[in-house]
């Protein structure tokens, strides 16, 4: 087996992931992109796995935690988003920057808050 071949799609896979990471303002699905990044290092550790002939299949081992890794992280990540969701309305992480809780409805900023805001 060329190692070329799954090295490039890896590769590209990666770069895909990358460019959804920085462009991409939704929170969801930044973490695809994340998961993306996270398929394109599995796909590299079993193909040099499998170039080099590993006894102990280091690679492969290293995949699955990496599986798992990946499973904890989109799971405590989905939930985040979705609390984030319901408080806030909107999953834009732009918007998302502050998290200070707001205001309730009755409740008046002081002038500190103010001037916070307005910097």
């Amino acid at each position: 087996m060329h190692l070329a071949y799954p090295a490039v799609l890896a590769a590209l896979l990666f770069a895909v992931g990358l460019y959804g990471v920085l462009a991409r303002r939704n929170a969801i699905l930044v973490l695809m992109s994340v998961e993306l990044m996270l398929n394109a290092v599995n796909l590299n550790l079993v193909a040099f796995d499998v170039w080099l002939r590993d006894t102990l299949h280091a690679g492969q081992a290293l995949t699955l935690f990496t599986i798992a890794v990946a499973a904890a992280e989109i799971g405590i990540g989905l939930s985040i988003v979705l609390m984030v969701h319901r408080n806030r309305g909107t999953s834009d992480i732009d918007r998302l920057r502050d998290t200070k809780e707001q205001p309730a409805a009755g409740e008046q900023p002081s002038a500190e808050e103010k001037a916070e805001a307005a910097a």
